[in-house]
């Protein structure tokens, strides 16, 4: 793959979360920006936080598995991703552990959402 492909599908992947960020913010479940550019910013400073969190991980040895109990680590590490965030990024506000748990799942759902759609439109 080119530098300029990745460059692209970096973009592209930061404007589809940044959009479920946005669009995640407005249910009202934990999670508030205050415009598409906080949510955006959000997006590529949580894949960077995200990212780290899991190299550290990986590097101390912990494996996170599969399953529920993958499924459960996964959602509390989102959480304290976004929790995280909350401190870095001035548009974006979460309300606590359990607003930065719901958003976590809403976001998940978002993304599941989206996918049976572009699946169904391919």
């Amino acid at each position: 793959m080119s530098v300029i492909g990745l460059i692209i599908g970096v973009v592209i992947g930061a404007l589809i979360s940044g959009f479920v960020i946005w669009i995640v913010s407005k249910l009202g479940l934990g999670l508030e920006v205050d415009g598409f550019g906080s949510a955006f910013i959000a997006a590529i400073v949580i894949a960077i936080i995200g990212g780290l969190i899991n190299w550290l991980l990986g590097v101390l040895g912990v494996s996170i598995g599969g399953g529920w109990l993958g499924a459960l680590i996964q959602l509390i590490v989102a959480a304290v991703v976004l929790l995280i965030s909350d401190r870095f990024i001035k548009g974006l506000r979460v309300a606590g552990f359990v607003g930065a748990l719901v958003a976590a799942v809403a976001i998940g759902v978002v993304y599941w959402l989206l996918a049976l759609l572009v699946g169904a439109l391919v």
